[in-house]
């Protein structure tokens, strides 16, 4: 995913990112792949230009023997570097000042009642309508037409849950007929507003349990798609949080007809290089959404943190609201929140238990070096 510094899983400890930049030969290294860990940590100056940079800049690398390294753009000033005007070392960086305008952007698309034209929020960022719309989907992941669509439903989501009229609120969230979110219903709510009000009544939640190297696993499924993937202890224990998350949908045990995506997600735990493909009935708000959409991008074998997943999603201070998204996933694998990290290289929290959260990174990091392996052969 474009913006996301992606890191090995087999590093489970936490490792301080100044301290993994403490010399000349893991900054330079971070230099050559300019590491976005390393950005604010040290700059590099080229003696033969007289210009000092960001680690990330995206202007052609020196050699070795003409970089110099700086803690701070300070003191590169005093020995006599001027920054370089193509990544700004002294002011605001291009990628925070673009994320920056895009959040803009979608505070604007939240404010308004109806979703404000493309041109309009491309004005409001400073740029032309074909690069705001480019930029817009490379650091949320979705297109301005896409993000005010959640926008909306998450408003309905909330006024449905409150117990607002469907009609009432279909309308307040800017609706202009009901046809209108019942048509994407079924790609938002996973069913429709008055079932979703109500916990599922009227909805049909067939399920079924296996067993896997990890633990049990429950999945459940509308028929719009898998719409719960959970490790537990014992069958009990999951039927019961099948129960709580769908208190008035219709619950129906359905081993065989479930068969073949049961088979998928425990494949996918004994063997992750398959990849886990399966139709899913997502829940949750506009954020939510936005952010276990930006999960499943991320590859088997890699890993996340969730400041640089706030920060592709033109929310650098919401850290901690990621978490909570993570937090928050019922889908587990499908939505891979296990391959989010801290900022320092530690684990963090797992919803099924920090060594399940072990285990697989452990598991896709073997399978990613076995495929490296046999390629090089």
């Amino acid at each position: 995913m474009d913006g996301i510094v992606m890191s090995n899983p087999q590093h489970d400890g936490a490792v301080n990112d100044g301290a993994a930049f403490g010399d000349d030969a893991a900054r330079w290294r971070a230099v050559q792949s300019r590491d976005r860990r390393a950005e604010g940590q040290f700059f590099y100056a080229v003696v033969t230009t007289g210009v000092f940079c960001r680690v990330t800049c995206p202007s052609r690398l020196p050699r070795r023997e003409n970089a110099a390294f700086f803690a701070t753009a300070a003191e590169a000033g005093k020995a006599g570097y001027r920054p370089c005007r193509r990544c700004h070392p002294t002011g605001r960086s291009i990628e925070a000042a673009q994320n920056a305008a895009i959040a803009k952007a979608c505070a604007l698309i939240g404010e308004a009642e109806a979703p404000p034209p493309l041109k309009e929020l491309a004005l409001a960022a400073g740029l032309s309508p074909f690069h705001f719309h480019r930029l817009f989907k490379a650091v949320t992941g979705v297109t301005p037409k896409a993000y005010a669509a959640a926008k909306r439903v998450v408003k309905v989501q909330d006024e449905l849950a409150a117990g607002t009229p469907v009609a009432e609120a279909l309308y307040g969230a800017g609706y202009g007929s009901s046809s209108r979110l019942y048509e994407q219903s079924r790609a938002t709510l996973g069913m429709t507003p008055a079932s979703f009000r109500k916990g599922g009544a009227g909805t049909e939640v067939r399920w079924s349990v296996a067993p896997t190297p990890l633990g049990r696993l429950i999945v459940a499924a509308t028929p719009e798609g898998v719409c719960m993937i959970e490790f537990g202890e014992d069958e009990a224990d999951l039927e019961a949080r099948l129960g709580a998350r769908f208190p008035n949908a219709k619950r129906v045990r359905a081993d065989e007809a479930l068969a073949a995506r049961v088979r998928a997600v425990a494949e996918f735990v004994e063997l992750p290089a398959r990849g886990l493909d399966l139709p899913l009935d997502i829940q949750g708000t506009a954020f939510q959404r936005l952010v276990w959409q930006a999960l499943q991008s991320i590859p088997a074998g890699r890993t996340a943190s969730y400041a640089e997943i706030a920060r592709r999603l033109g929310r650098p201070e919401a850290a901690r609201a990621v978490a909570r998204a993570c937090a928050a996933n019922g889908i587990a694998l499908a939505i891979p929140c296990h391959r989010v990290i801290a900022s320092d290289g530690g684990l963090a929290g797992y919803r099924w238990g920090i060594e399940r959260k072990r285990a697989l990174l452990a598991r896709e990091g073997n399978a990613l070096g076995s495929a490296a392996s046999k390629v090089s052969r």
